[in-house]
């Protein structure tokens, strides 16, 4: 299959002459101008390796078409070689061209610089897609020793990895609930909800951290034996940012947030920042109310498992004060369908 190239300019004898010269190597497309040329490409009817680029035209010179596909995220990475009569040659590379192309034509030199521009771009392009593969492989094993220090700490915690699996559904399924029937369905899709779930298995890592004879201890902790256990949320944070380095992603973004922020409480009084309302991430908001849903049903070293009635009723009591009240009411809602998830999870 043969490159693409896009030629821009007013004049027919121009394009033509141009077609001429590079419709042997490659599949050669016209524009009879700027405005036909944005048009072209902003409605993907073209996706160009290369654009010779007329700068006087009538309707839309040379230096605005560049300027609004510098401005597009893909549009601007297709190199743009400028075709011109004018001697503005530092004028034109300064505005983002890669190259110059003076009229008259001449064969040679037309074909030997689209050839290098598009031998450069494969190239780059080649290259762009390597560095995505090798970060999407490098942040997929990053991910995968987080989900083992996940593990690890549930089987720490005696709890066999139950805990982590069972709010992953659970925050899955509220999230579907709220998609559905509430104001938070645009900003969790924005969000991407996969990849909050795929956090959640993160929010407790910081408990690696934590002495046994107080993660594990069966009776009430102390004042300072809470101070430390608090500190979970900060070491999770830290933890996470440490190993995901190298990832700005939305992902990240997801586990840092949950690791430091699951504890907060809607009306301030949480920690470790005392955040309250929105301003708490809403990722943290819904793991906050989903850890707390299991921790009731389950039995755990320092207390025995509430009924589902009880753990819901507290749940509901806790609107507005420990929980998001949109959150609080949905999981009353879904009560049914938490029940369920629990007892798949044992």
């Amino acid at each position: 299959m043969k490159p693409s190239v896009l030629i821009v300019d007013d004049m027919d004898i121009n394009l033509e002459i141009l077609n001429e010269i590079l419709k042997n190597d490659y599949d050669v497309t016209a524009a009879a101008g700027g405005l036909e040329a944005v048009d072209m490409l902003f409605n993907a009817e073209i996706n160009p390796k290369i654009i010779l680029l007329d700068i006087r035209m009538p309707d839309m010179d040379g230096y605005e078409v560049l300027h609004i596909l510098q401005s597009h995220e893909q549009l601007k990475k297709i190199p743009v070689i400028f075709i011109t009569a004018e001697n503005a040659e530092s004028v034109g590379l300064a505005a983002g061209a890669v190259d110059y192309i003076s009229k008259p034509f001449q064969d040679e030199i037309i074909k030997l610089r689209v050839a290098n521009q598009i031998k450069l771009k494969n190239y780059t392009d080649n290259l762009e897609e390597l560095l995505i593969h090798k970060t999407q492989e490098i942040s997929e094993t990053q991910g995968r020793v987080l989900e083992a220090m996940a593990d690890i700490i549930e089987y720490r915690n005696m709890e066999s990895g139950a805990h982590v699996k069972r709010t992953g559904a659970l925050t899955l399924h509220l999230i579907n609930y709220l998609i559905s029937n509430s104001d938070y369905a645009r900003e969790l899709i924005d969000n991407e909800p996969p990849l909050i779930v795929k956090s959640v298995a993160m929010h407790d890592i910081g408990k690696i951290g934590i002495p046994d004879n107080i993660l594990l201890k069966p009776g009430k902790l102390t004042p300072e034996e809470f101070e430390i256990i608090k500190t979970h949320t900060t070491i999770g944070k830290d933890i996470v940012e440490s190993i995901l380095v190298s990832d700005d992603s939305l992902y990240l973004k997801h586990c840092r947030d949950i690791c430091h922020h699951h504890h907060e409480r809607f009306d301030g009084k949480g920690y470790p920042s005392g955040l309250a309302g929105v301003s708490i991430p809403l990722s943290a908001r819904i793991v906050s109310v989903v850890d707390v849903y299991d921790a009731l049903v389950s039995k755990r070293v320092y207390k025995p498992a509430f009924t589902e009635d009880e753990s819901i009723k507290i749940i509901s009591e806790g609107r507005g004060t420990q929980f998001d009240p949109v959150l609080a009411d949905a999981v009353v809602d879904i009560s049914e369908g938490f029940k369920k998830i629990w007892l798949a999870y044992q």
